[in-house]
């Protein structure tokens, strides 16, 4: 946990003298934007690629971290941004058959990441843009909550039991690094406090035993940002 805090506090650091440099070499320009440094914070809601879309597949969690906003252009600019993310997925089930019977496993699976997105900006006007990049994710921990339900039959009875359970995901069977593809857009409310929509397709596997085409993370965010 020291591990990771250090961590944030570093990037952080790394995205405000970032913003500190680009200042100053953007005062030599008579036309310079100026760089933004700012905070972000919003709800996500994600799922697994083996899921159909849904409101039954979705997982609510939360995405908040810095960003530090880099004009390239007038209508370009670079924003690298350090999050901590939730992804994961609700009604994630499995059945395995059993003597005279089977048993189900449905859960809520919570994952926990560090995300680092690096989007690029395009503003067609003033206060709108368009957004798109690649997310770099660390995962820390997860956690699958659920019910298993085992059914048997046995001369002409059937027996039904449910049983709750709440366990950590294995480290040791996820793929520590996530890569995706994100596509947002933004609008600027006033010249500090603005909104922001953006969707992330992982394109590596979440589980190290399966292959990446039915086991990736999607996730969508909304949420608000602050340019000091």
């Amino acid at each position: 946990m020291k591990k990771l805090f250090f961590g944030l506090a570093l990037a952080a650091g790394t995205l405000a003298f970032a913003q500190e440099t680009t200042t100053n070499t953007s005062a030599l320009k008579k036309d310079g934007q100026p760089v933004r440094f700012g905070i972000k914070a919003g709800g996500n809601s994600a799922y697994f690629s083996e899921q159909k879309f849904g409101m039954n597949s979705q997982k609510l969690g939360f995405h908040a971290g810095a960003f530090v906003n880099i004009p390239i252009s007038k209508q370009f600019s670079l924003q690298p941004e350090v999050l901590y993310n939730q992804m994961g997925a609700r009604d994630v089930i499995s059945s395995t058959p059993i003597a005279n019977g089977t048993v189900k496993v449905q859960d809520k699976v919570t994952m926990n990441y560090i995300s680092v997105p690096l989007m690029v900006q395009m503003r067609p006007v003033d206060k709108f843009y368009i957004e798109a990049g690649p997310e770099f994710s660390y995962f820390i921990n997860g956690k699958n909550k659920g019910d298993v339900t085992t059914t048997t039959t046995t001369g002409g009875i059937t027996t039904t039991t449910t049983q709750s359970h709440t366990e950590d995901i294995d480290k040791d069977q996820i793929n520590k690094f996530n890569f995706g593809l994100g596509l947002g857009l933004g609008y600027d409310i006033t010249s500090n406090i603005g909104i922001n929509a953006r969707y992330v397709n992982s394109l590596t596997k979440i589980d190290k035993s399966r292959p990446a085409a039915d086991n990736n993370n999607r996730v969508f965010q909304l949420g608000l940002n602050y340019k000091f």
